[in-house]
């Protein structure tokens, strides 16, 4: 099943970015933290990129729903019940987040974006735990 092998990189992508952040807030304090930062930045990068795309497939298989875009998956996501307003919400930030990341580059911008780490980390887990628990069923 594709979302099976979409939910295994999904799983992959989260622990990588979650070691990441956890290693760049051990190097905070010294001269390699910005590599670290943008490092943990492109895996958050990567990370939303299997996310939207293992929802877009889990809405296709499960609800027959089709998108075609990250924030039209998510909204998809939102409209057939699997998340509340606030996560919507926070989904359609960390992609606007994705996109100013990949598009722009400045110090403010990234150490911004990284400071939304934790609470992005809780999302994509959060969203994790949603798909795995519904193709377990």
């Amino acid at each position: 099943m594709a979302l099976e092998k979409k939910l295994a990189d999904f799983s992959n992508a989260l622990t990588r970015l979650s070691e990441a952040h956890d290693k760049t807030l051990e190097h905070k304090a010294d001269d390699e933290y910005s590599f670290f930062r943008d490092s943990t930045i492109q895996r958050f990068e990567f990370t939303l990129e299997i996310t939207w795309k293992s929802i877009k497939t889990f809405l296709l298989e499960y609800d027959g729903v089709e998108c075609r875009s990250p924030k039209a998956c998510m909204r998809e996501f939102f409209s057939t019940g699997y998340i509340d307003q606030k996560d919507v919400s926070n989904l359609l930030a960390m992609i606007d987040d994705r996109n100013l990341a990949t598009h722009t580059y400045h110090e403010a911008l990234a150490d911004e974006i990284f400071g939304h780490m934790k609470a992005y980390l809780e999302i994509f887990r959060e969203i994790y735990e949603i798909l795995h628990k519904h193709i377990n069923q």
